[in-house]
């Protein structure tokens, strides 16, 4: 990891230590990196196994959200987002895994854009944007989310968007069949998953099922795509009776939409390998949902159907694992949650009610109330475990400021014994009890600091408490909506 500004800076900042009372070590993680609390290590440079012309291999920088759902991302997303520089060129690779079922809001110059298909680099006319093969694409919501943002001021995004051939179409019918799988889960098991209904389950399925069909299929022979793209509806239809599929309007809709991504196809593997290894390149990947929703890791079933964790950038855009570079883990100063599953430390009370009201919390694609607790570090250490975060962004602390006490979850407890691993199975995880520790609060407004140093006393103590606990250092501290308003440590 980078080292920290304060640590080869004398006076610039306190050094790293626990909380009064507390240790740095705890005794279900493993111990911190001497490099970490040092401040003074170097990480090793990939070195080049191609002919000299190439320049070296692009380490790439991936943001990576920790808990259950995407939020306000003037720090995760747009602060840390390239800007051009002598002799290197931008690639924001939004787009890895995932579809529109997530949403991202950022806010530049006062202007709040909110993304969904589209990655947030786009707004950076500097920078070549790039959703990848692991995405499921809905053409109509793609082509609808852009002219939103177009009102608010985004000009010449097709210009700037590369679609990687590989990526899997969502067709309306899928999406009518997400909502159709949710009535009949309500039905039988008396609840349902709380999908977005975009679609993307179901894609997914049909990827799997090796019956899907993909950009490149769309931009070849129509003929042949329209036979395939019958088979597929008709098999939905024989599976759901009451599904209702207009096949003909769809393709002639289909047909249309093609010509209008035509300029913007590539294929993927060639385009993300020529930008790994030709001009050296500043590469940041950002990543739908979060670490919980994982299909893999999250609190399965109430996950997405992708792999949102560190993995799903290697699969999801053709990127070698030797050329990632850091990971940033992405978390807010508490924890929220959308939909239905197990949420340990959520508040059904005045503070729950008070982070969403001061938050903001409501979905960006489904416009649903977020769920809201204490800043969960079970959850964040584990999502640590699968991502190998190099650094974090905490973000939305101002939202804390009004309140004169703030508990922090920092271990399960199941049967009365403390565990060490955050549970797989949902009906253990809803049983576990919670141990927190209570941190005073700063009662006092932090959207005006700029600096460490302008932070109070006890909002520095709070962010020391979270990296003493997780082993990782905090890189950005957040404490409003503008760009500006996102502290960078080091």
């Amino acid at each position: 990891p980078e080292a920290r500004r304060w640590a080869e800076a004398p006076g610039t900042g306190p050094p790293l230590s626990p909380a009064p009372g507390h240790s740095t070590a705890l005794p279900w993680l493993p111990p911190r990196s001497p490099q970490l609390l040092s401040g003074h290590s170097t990480p090793a440079q990939p070195t080049c196994h191609l002919p000299s012309a190439c320049g070296g291999p692009t380490r790439v920088t991936l943001g990576e959200e920790r808990a259950w759902r995407s939020h306000r991302s003037n720090a995760g997303g747009h602060t840390c987002l390239p800007r051009r520089t002598a002799g290197a060129r931008s690639l924001t690779p939004g787009g890895e895994q995932g579809g529109n079922n997530a949403g991202h809001t950022v806010v530049v110059d006062g202007k709040e854009y909110d993304f969904h298909l589209l990655p947030s680099g786009i707004i950076n006319t500097k920078a070549v944007s790039f959703i990848g093969n692991g995405v499921v694409i809905h053409l109509p919501g793609l082509f609808e989310e852009a002219e939103k943002n177009e009102k608010k001021g985004l000009k010449d995004w097709e210009k700037r968007l590369i679609i990687s051939d590989r990526a899997h179409l969502v067709f309306d019918f899928h999406q009518a069949v997400d909502g159709l799988q949710e009535v009949q889960r309500q039905a039988q098991e008396g609840k349902n998953i709380g999908t977005t209904k975009k679609g993307i389950g179901p894609t997914y399925s049909s990827k799997a099922a090796r019956t899907g069909l993909r950009i490149c299929d769309l931009l070849s022979d129509f003929d042949e795509f329209s036979s395939r793209f019958k088979n597929l509806a008709h098999q939905h239809q024989s599976m759901f009776p009451t599904l209702e599929i207009d096949i003909e309007g769809q393709l002639k809709r289909l047909k249309g939409f093609a010509e209008r991504i035509r300029p913007m196809v590539r294929d993927g593997v060639y385009f993300m390998y020529e930008a790994l290894h030709g001009p050296s390149k500043k590469i940041l990947v950002e990543g739908a949902n979060a670490a919980l929703l994982d299909i893999d890791f999250g609190t399965y079933p109430f996950v997405t159907s992708s792999n949102c964790t560190v993995g799903g950038v290697c699969t999801g855009l053709g990127i070698p694992p030797q050329n990632i570079g850091d990971v940033y883990g992405v978390v807010k100063a508490y924890t929220t949650r959308v939909g239905i599953g197990a949420f340990p430390t959520e508040q059904i009370n005045e503070i729950g009610d008070l982070l969403q009201t001061r938050g903001h919390e409501w979905g960006v694609t489904t416009g649903r109330k977020r769920r809201c607790g204490w800043l969960d570090l079970m959850i964040l250490r584990y999502a640590h475990m699968v991502n190998g975060f190099t650094a974090l962004a905490l973000t939305k602390l101002d939202i804390l400021d009004v309140l004169g006490e703030i508990k922090v979850g920092i271990s399960y407890k199941l049967n009365g014994k403390r565990i060490p691993y955050f549970p797989a199975n949902q009906e253990m995880l809803q049983k576990v009890e919670v141990e927190y520790e209570t941190l005073p609060g700063w009662k006092a407004d932090t959207t005006g600091a700029r600096r460490w140093e302008d932070l109070p006393p006890q909002a520095q103590n709070y962010i020391r408490f979270v990296e003493n606990h997780v082993g990782v250092a905090v890189k950005w501290v957040g404490v409003g909506k503008s760009r500006e308003s996102m502290i960078q440590l080091f």
